[in-house]
């Protein structure tokens, strides 16, 4: 047995969750705050930074080609920006990790540099798709050289000139659409796309913020090539997709009174939240002010009674990374939750819908899964351990949600292969357990 699968969370059932927290910086929001930093001109500050493996191999990769990084410390950067022209060829490849969002992002800002880099990833990121990227950045002038079966890793060459484009996206994909923007930060004329409906518009945000002219008419963004980013201040809210684990097992847990600080509540992000209400959830915003162009409330959910929903299609954008925690509260509802249009769950970290529909049924939950979506009938959770334990293949959102499963199960859940909860919630036994959730880590000796 290999040392990730022996890092496994031991979960005590029942519990309720009481107190106040604050979950870790947003993970979308620390990936670029590095980068356009990086290509900013002067100093920018960072505060709550997520120290989580994913951000730090993005900060691996701009040190690696000659960004001054200090930090961080206790979530606090100060990185000298290089400017648009200023990055230097790495002596190395540059190793994404588990990221994904690093990897596609950095693929479009490769794309217009006067350098070879190549970009590598773990077994699970090396087995996601690429070609969603180096497609349309190709029609830019793109040359990119990836795996036979278009996944990484990613050789992206020099070229004399990217040009823009107009591109019609064929997903929601906010990765995507950054990739693209950021490739157009080194197009000559103007590069626009085109969304199918909205998604995370954190790059948009955080260009402004930096200065940099981005045009949005609808489901359209456009912006011109040779422009200039000037240093800032930046302050990342608490992760969205982090707290949604705790909303989720506060809304469950019967007793639980949560407060949530500081978490950012973009409405291009705040799926969780509209579809946790529909079910019937408790969730109250406070306090709702700006941090760093991004709009912040602290959260207070209390357990409430849920219902079984089908789940609006124009809300499965903006909670794609959330899905796991909210196919917990469905296991929960009475009654049936019923989600479509979300095949993009397919070919995250894991295939979300079928490793969440496995773990539900050894738990004694009817979940049937469909090609982009699955059919959860509220149930009793039950118990999971030993020969019967669930595996999270890896993936940290798997890993977290089933751990939150526990408040409301009949007896002990064992949840495998959970190292890679690390990359987006560093602390998150440590933060769980102090609001109440029983649970036990052990990690590989």
């Amino acid at each position: 047995m290999s040392a990730l699968i022996d890092h496994r969370y031991l979960i005590t059932p029942g519990g309720a969750l009481r107190g106040s927290v604050r979950v870790p910086g947003d993970k979308s929001i620390s990936h670029r705050s590095i980068m356009l930093a990086a290509l900013a001109e002067g100093r920018t500050q960072v505060s709550g930074f997520l120290e989580g493996a994913d951000a730090l191999a993005t900060l691996a990769a701009f040190r690696a080609m000659g960004v001054a990084i200090d930090g961080p410390d206790r979530g606090e950067l100060l990185i000298e920006g290089v400017g648009l022209r200023g990055l230097r060829a790495p002596h190395t490849v540059l190793d994404m990790g588990n990221s994904g969002t690093a990897m596609r992002l950095l693929a479009g800002l490769l794309a217009g540099q006067g350098f070879t880099a190549t970009l590598v990833g773990d077994d699970s990121l090396t087995r996601r798709p690429m070609r969603r990227v180096t497609e349309p950045l190709a029609l830019m002038g793109a040359q990119i050289l990836t795996s036979p079966s278009g996944t990484a890793p990613l050789t992206i060459a020099p070229v004399a000139q990217l040009r823009g484009i107009e591109y019609r996206l064929p997903m929601a994909s906010a990765q995507v659409k950054s990739c693209l923007m950021l490739a157009g930060l080194y197009a000559e004329g103007e590069t626009c796309i085109i969304e199918p409906e909205p998604t995370r518009d954190h790059t948009e945000r955080m260009l402004t913020a930096f200065g940099y002219s981005v045009r949005r008419h609808g489901l359209r963004v456009c912006l011109s090539g040779g422009g200039r980013l000037t240093a800032c201040r930046l302050s990342i809210p608490a992760d969205i997709s982090s707290a949604a684990f705790f909303l989720v097992g506060a809304s469950i847990a019967p007793g639980s009174d949560l407060l949530l600080e500081a978490v950012g509540i973009n409405p291009t992000r705040v799926g969780v939240i509209n579809i946790l209400r529909a079910m019937g959830a408790d969730i109250e915003l406070l306090d709702k002010r700006t941090a760093g162009g991004e709009p912040v409330a602290d959260i207070r959910v209390k357990s409430a009674r849920l219902r079984g929903i089908q789940i609006p299609v124009d809300q499965v954008p903006l909670a794609i990374d959330e899905f796991p925690a909210i196919f917990i509260a469905a296991a929960c509802a009475e009654g049936e939750t019923v989600l479509t249009g979300a095949a993009e769950l397919r070919v995250k970290e894991s295939d979300r819908i079928q490793v969440m529909a496995d773990g539900l049924a050894q738990l004694g939950i009817q979940a049937d899964p469909t090609p982009d979506g699955i059919r959860i009938q509220g149930g009793t959770l039950g118990s999971a351990s030993g020969e019967q334990a669930i595996h999270a293949h890896g993936d940290h959102r798997i890993a977290m949600s089933f751990a939150i499963a526990g408040l409301r199960a009949s007896g002990p859940i064992e949840i495998r292969d959970c190292a890679n909860v690390e990359t987006s919630f560093p602390g998150f036994p440590q933060l769980a357990a102090r609001a109440g959730l029983g649970i036990d880590e052990q990690r590989p000796q």
